[in-house]
């Protein structure tokens, strides 16, 4: 019974480190998750956003596993599709055990509630919303999902260009590692509450390159200046991008090098 004070006192450490002083309605919100559904801050289960909780699809995914999910069904609902113009319904039912009837879940996408980023993608961003709901509903989660998040009005007419850095005079030896580049990327970790090593398996998949530390300094500037860009414009869309990474996959990519 000791665990789980320590285990929630890591999490309610790593939040604050990401969030800054955290009200203390939104540390009993998180208390409450990591409590009834072994909901972790660490583990990239959840994000802190404009003052509320909102779940991750993967930390919903872990969350039916440790329930012994019996299975999910998704379906497409074919009289509110319309491929033509990119607006998509699906249909996911979650089977908590063999016996269990199933709890429904519908998610929609179209160009007009999907980022600039996944456009092209409504199709998955359809179905990933109707998976989501339906595990919130079967195992009692009131937390939205931030993949069931659309974008405001102002952001969807954004352009995706990234905005260049001034040219930054060289330090050292000119590296990735130039402590202005890094200091600045830790800065946006904090300020927009990234999780750190999702952003690094982003910032390799952006730079081309199999692990990190083989990009230029000009790459990662490049990344550092789209990173800055995207979160001021529309930070919900940019954690569903993030969302998409495994945690340890930037560890993966490392070791492949």
């Amino acid at each position: 019974m000791k665990k789980q004070p320590d285990n929630f006192a890591q999490e309610m450490k790593f939040a604050k480190s990401l969030c800054g002083d955290l009200p203390r309605l939104a540390l009993h919100g998180l208390k409450e998750l990591c409590r009834q559904h072994k909901i972790s801050v660490l583990g990239g289960d959840v994000r802190y956003l404009d003052g509320g909780w909102y779940v991750t699809h993967s930390g919903l995914i872990r969350l039916a596993a440790r329930r012994h999910c019996a299975g999910i069904h998704v379906r497409p609902v074919p009289e509110s599709c319309d491929s033509a113009n990119s607006r998509w319904t699906f249909a996911a039912t979650v089977f908590r055990s063999r016996s269990c009837k199933g709890f429904v879940g519908y998610g929609d996408a179209d160009p007009t509630n999907v980022s600039l980023l996944v456009r092209g993608a409504e199709m998955r961003v359809a179905e990933t919303r109707a998976v989501n709901r339906a595990l919130r509903k079967a195992y009692g989660i009131g937390n939205c999902s931030v993949e069931e998040l659309g974008t405001s009005a102002e952001a969807r007419q954004i352009s995706g260009e990234p905005k260049k850095l001034p040219p930054r005079p060289a330090n050292g030896n000119g590296n990735n590692g130039s402590p202005k580049v890094r200091d600045r990327l830790c800065q946006l970790i904090r300020q927009y509450q990234l999780e750190p090593n999702s952003v690094k398996a982003y910032a390799t998949d952006f730079c081309g390159v199999k692990a990190l530390r083989e990009a230029t300094r000009e790459q990662v500037e490049n990344f550092v200046a789209h990173l800055a860009d995207w979160a001021q414009k529309d930070r919900n869309a940019l954690l569903c991008q993030l969302n998409s990474y495994p945690i340890n996959q930037e560890k993966k990519n490392e070791g492949a090098a």
